[in-house]
């Protein structure tokens, strides 16, 4: 993808709206489930962590809520996408998250992108980019391969200044 999208509101960077059976998403809803993935940014960032939150959506109704844990529990992997997808792959009783919406904070890294293609996540909606380790860009490449059987929709930029904002006050006060 050689276009990053607009750090304002909403663009999409590929696929498209779910469909009837999957349940159209409204602009307020990607906010409501938006702003529950600010407030488990802002649980990670008062517990010393990286402030990053995600939310699992099916059908509206929300399966999981996670923020990175990686200091917390000592473990590289306790990002917050994988956390959420890993509670919400418990309480849907598969590892396939088909339908299945992830609202994140920051631009997921390589590592949970690849997490998200692999287990059949449906949507992507996250918030700030990620110019350092974002991986949504190459992410949308690499689906486009016609030798793949998964599409992952992708909107960026929901509520891109506030996610934005809490990355950066975390980021200042670890400076002063």
């Amino acid at each position: 993808m050689s276009e990053r999208p607009p750090a304002g509101g909403g663009a999409p960077l590929r696929g498209g709206a779910p469909s009837a059976a999957e349940g159209a998403v409204s602009r307020e809803d990607d906010a409501r489930f938006m702003a529950m993935a600010l407030e488990e940014a802002r649980a990670a960032a008062a517990a010393g962590e990286v402030p990053v939150g995600a939310v699992a959506v099916l059908r509206g109704e929300v399966l999981a809520r996670a923020h990175n844990r990686r200091e917390t529990d000592a473990d590289p992997t306790a990002h917050a996408e994988l956390l959420a997808l890993r509670e919400a792959a418990r309480k849907v009783g598969s590892w396939r998250l088909d339908g299945v919406t992830l609202y994140v904070t920051l631009e997921p890294c390589f590592m949970c992108a690849g997490a998200m293609v692999n287990g059949r996540v449906h949507r992507l909606v996250f918030g700030a980019m990620d110019p350092k380790a974002g991986a949504v860009g190459s992410l949308g490449d690499v689906v486009r391969d016609a030798r793949l059987n998964h599409r992952l929709a992708v909107e960026a930029g929901v509520s891109a200044e506030a996610c934005g904002a809490v990355l950066r006050e975390f980021f200042a006060s670890r400076r002063a």
